[in-house]
């Protein structure tokens, strides 16, 4: 959604220039020549710039500094989130950013370990992803045949169940889900315990300024396991909400009308 960004700024700065330049040259201009009913009249793009330019502000400052929404593309984070999920981002959790170059200009708080953001991947800076944050400054995390370590230690898992997917997650059928105790922020995961997977095993330490991130559908999800860490200047939010669920880009297929308002944990 980066051209839509772009896109926002442009027109906002835009159409403010137009109203601004009107406001203290033009106008003045016409009513000089306020004889004339032709040049006493406001130009259509005068108008235009005059009607859309408080929308448009409006919209800009409330997306870049207050909530955004985003679309679940896949099922990485299974089963917390479903692909056709609409969710919001809460943009000042971790501090104003500017739009498109998303420059932290004002420190507010900092990442917990267990929360759910959105960030732009090193190796693909044009797209928006989510994880969550499993791994914090200083920390050591390891994994291996399906165990978690976070300092050392094991993390805790609780058998809940086989998973029963619908819709675009019905691949996950069969899966196990499991409450994994991460410290501060008990969730739920899927695991093919069936599966025996080596390619995301190994051991990290997390660097100053960079977090460890995982999706919740862990043999099915691309993350610092494969890719490195993530560092804090690509971070662009904490999801915080589900909006809106249903599948295909113009809700064309199933609603889920059950995730509507759901808190993001």
């Amino acid at each position: 959604m980066r051209w839509f960004e772009i896109a926002l700024v442009v027109l906002t700065l835009a159409s403010g220039l137009i109203w601004l330049l009107d406001k203290l040259f033009l106008a003045k201009r016409r009513a000089a020549r306020g004889g004339l009913l032709e040049d006493a009249d406001e130009p259509v793009l005068v108008d235009y710039a005059k009607s859309f330019f408080p929308v448009l502000a409006a919209v800009l400052m409330l997306r870049s500094f207050v909530a955004e929404p985003f679309r679940i593309p896949s099922n990485s984070m299974m089963p917390t989130l479903l692909t056709g999920d609409f969710i919001l981002v809460n943009k000042f959790s971790y501090g104003l950013r500017l739009p498109i170059s998303n420059q932290k200009v004002v420190s507010i708080g900092e990442p917990q370990r267990g929360d759910v953001v959105v960030f732009k991947p090193p190796h693909h800076p044009e797209q928006d992803w989510i994880k969550r944050i499993i791994g914090l400054p200083g920390d050591t995390i390891a994994y291996h045949d399906h165990q978690l370590f976070l300092n050392g230690k094991p993390v805790t898992v609780q058998p809940i169940g086989v998973y029963q997917g619908i819709g675009n997650g019905a691949e996950m059928t069969g899966a196990e889900e499991m409450q994994e105790a991460l410290p501060g922020r008990p969730h739920h995961v899927l695991e093919r315990t069936d599966l025996f997977r080596t390619d995301g095993d190994g051991e990290w330490t997390v660097t100053p300024g960079h977090y460890f991130v995982m999706g919740d559908n862990r043999d099915n999800s691309e993350d610092s396991r494969y890719w490195g860490l993530l560092p804090e200047s690509n971070l662009r939010g904490k999801a915080f909400l589900i909006w809106l669920n249903c599948e295909g880009w113009f809700c064309t297929g199933a609603f889920d009308a059950s995730r509507v308002g759901t808190a993001i944990k």
